[in-house]
């Protein structure tokens, strides 16, 4: 499978290395950027290079694009590929605003073509681990939920004034794994703190967030989210049921402890491309797995709408201060 990857940044060049030799049945056949500079700079392999999308979605030799651009052009993008018959691999979200991804999918189901939503922490092996378990039974029925992911520093206010707000940039990875792991999601309510970066309050955001779920099985859970911690990027998830508990959590990038007089130490990671390194080669191999067997892909359309409408209702509750039920958001 020949891929076109779109956009040249730091998660579109990982992608380009994999494809350039990680991922079994996929070859990088061009990549695109609008800084030709920073196309050639992820151009593995011997790839292709252009500045163009169209140029991309008309080459009849590229049988998928892997888009990773910034979000405002995901939905634009992703029609495109749709129009030119292309399987097509997103990062999240494929838009700020649900209507836009609503009709980005709907382009996609009515040409038929194959679409994953980047949700990456699907494919890390201790979540995917943790969802079978839960899925087998293991725990009997699920009755709490708990989801913690804290970012080493605070975004950029470039960065995070056309973000879309903590729940549709950094959250809604937690949100997906909420859905991912215990099902859909009813109702949603979230409080909000500005600590580490006053900018933040201008925009009507925040940086430190509790948001509490209910889910359609009765099931309940809360998701923590900091922007702030200064021992790196820290996340875990834990569920319990009638028969016992399950937890995924892996915080050190070197599985080793020192012991000395001053205590007992270890590592860290600092950021997620270093916590997901794998969990992004296996969800693109998986990608290319399901498309060589006729599978859908997933998550796939459902997953980039239903989580994208759980993290709007939670910034309207962020804003209302009450709970907000999830099939209201339209």
């Amino acid at each position: 499978m020949r891929f076109g990857v779109i956009g040249a940044g730091r998660i579109g060049r990982l992608h380009a290395r994999n494809l350039a030799g990680a991922i079994d049945g996929a070859s990088l056949h061009v990549v695109m950027d609008a800084s030709e500079d920073a196309a050639r700079a992820a151009a593995y392999g011997g790839a292709r290079v252009t500045t163009s999308v169209t140029e991309v979605m008309a080459d009849d030799q590229v049988d998928a694009v892997l888009i990773a651009s910034p979000t405002p052009l995901h939905a634009e993008q992703v029609e495109a590929a749709a129009r030119a018959g292309k399987a097509i691999f997103c990062e999240k979200p494929i838009a700020l605003d649900l209507g836009a991804t609503e009709a980005a999918m709907s382009v996609v189901e009515q040409a038929g073509v194959p679409f994953q939503i980047g949700f990456n922490r699907r494919f890390d092996p201790g979540y995917a681990a943790l969802a079978r378990e839960v899925g087998a039974g293991a725990i009997g029925s699920v009755e709490l939920f708990r989801s913690q992911s804290s970012d080493p520093e605070p975004p950029s206010y470039d960065y995070a004034v056309q973000s879309g707000g903590i729940y549709v940039d950094s959250a809604i990875h937690d949100i997906d794994s909420a859905r991912f792991i215990a099902g859909d999601i009813k109702r949603v309510s979230a409080l909000g703190r500005v600590f580490a970066n006053q900018q933040l309050v201008e925009m009507g955001d925040v940086d430190t967030s509790v948001l509490t779920l209910e889910f359609e099985s009765g099931a309940i859970g809360v998701i923590m989210n900091s922007r702030r911690t200064v021992h790196g990027y820290d996340l875990r998830v834990e569920v319990h049921g009638e028969k016992g508990k399950l937890v995924t959590e892996d915080e050190r990038a070197t599985k080793l402890w020192r012991y000395g007089k001053d205590g007992i130490r270890g590592d860290y990671y600092y950021y997620f491309i270093e916590r997901f390194f794998d969990a992004y080669r296996i969800e693109v191999q998986s990608f290319v797995s399901d498309v060589a067997a006729g599978r859908p892909p997933s998550p796939g359309p459902r997953d980039a709408v239903e989580s994208l409408r759980v993290a709007v209702a939670a910034t309207r509750s962020l804003t209302t201060g009450r709970p907000v039920e999830v099939a209201s958001v339209t």
